[in-house]
């Protein structure tokens, strides 16, 4: 999952980019609003943390700019203002939730998983294919009960292919979506982190080619039989 994130205090911005990677997503840092609306109108995002004072394009404004050129990305205004009228402004705008600084870490993950299932509304709060669980808000995978480690870009990559389950993804896709645009790698590191994920489902019993191989197109989960769903 991208998340852009418009902070102008390089500390703070910093601060919460590692957190969320930490928490496996993938995030674009901008530290003004004109930079924030370059990668806004330029990619996609899951969801935008935006601050509300920022140089060049305030928060308000860039929001509003955002949801008059039909983005409906998931925002989430943090500032440090904690009155009502600013609370006001900021959701007329266009923002989905606020966050009023300083903020606890739990909550504002809690929030951004909420505001992500709202944006898909039919993606449960645990992911689920056959006999393979992964929890969003635990960042554990099980299958069979049993539990599943995973790199965090293994587990990256699973999360993308559970809540996309009859999309093809190619390599190339695969690390336009899950690495930042600063460093993308060779198409190659993809082919082995999903080598590396097929091997350790395959050790907790999963099917060999739980994640198919659609040739020349990309991967896929494998379509669930009648046989397995029943006999599992």
């Amino acid at each position: 999952m991208r998340i852009l994130l418009v902070e102008d205090d390089e500390r703070i911005a910093d601060a919460l980019a590692e957190e969320l990677s930490d928490q496996h997503y993938v995030v674009e840092v901008a530290y003004d609003g004109e930079a924030g609306w370059d990668l806004a109108d330029s990619f996609d995002f899951d969801l935008i943390l935006l601050d509300v004072m920022l140089p060049k394009i305030d928060g308000v404004v860039l929001c509003q700019k955002l949801r008059s050129k039909g983005n409906l990305t998931p925002i989430l205004m943090l500032t440090a203002r904690d009155t009502i009228g600013d609370r006001v402004v900021g959701l007329d705008a266009g923002a989905d939730d606020y966050l009023v600084k300083p903020f606890d870490l739990q909550e504002l993950s809690a929030r951004i998983r909420a505001l992500i299932r709202r944006g898909g509304a039919s993606v449960p709060p645990v992911l689920t294919w056959g006999e393979l669980n992964l929890d969003p808000s635990t960042y554990e995978v099980f299958h069979q009960g049993e539990r599943v480690p995973l790199s965090p870009k293994e587990y990256s990559i699973l999360e993308l292919f559970l809540r996309h389950q009859r999309r093809v993804f190619s390599r190339a896709q695969i690390v336009e979506q899950l690495w930042s645009y600063e460093v993308m790698p060779e198409e190659a590191t993809a082919k082995a982190h999903i080598r590396g994920l097929r091997q350790k489902l395959k050790a907790a019993g999963a099917p060999d080619d739980l994640i198919e191989t659609v040739y020349g197109l990309g991967y896929r989960l494998k379509e669930i039989s009648n046989e397995s769903v029943s006999a599992s």
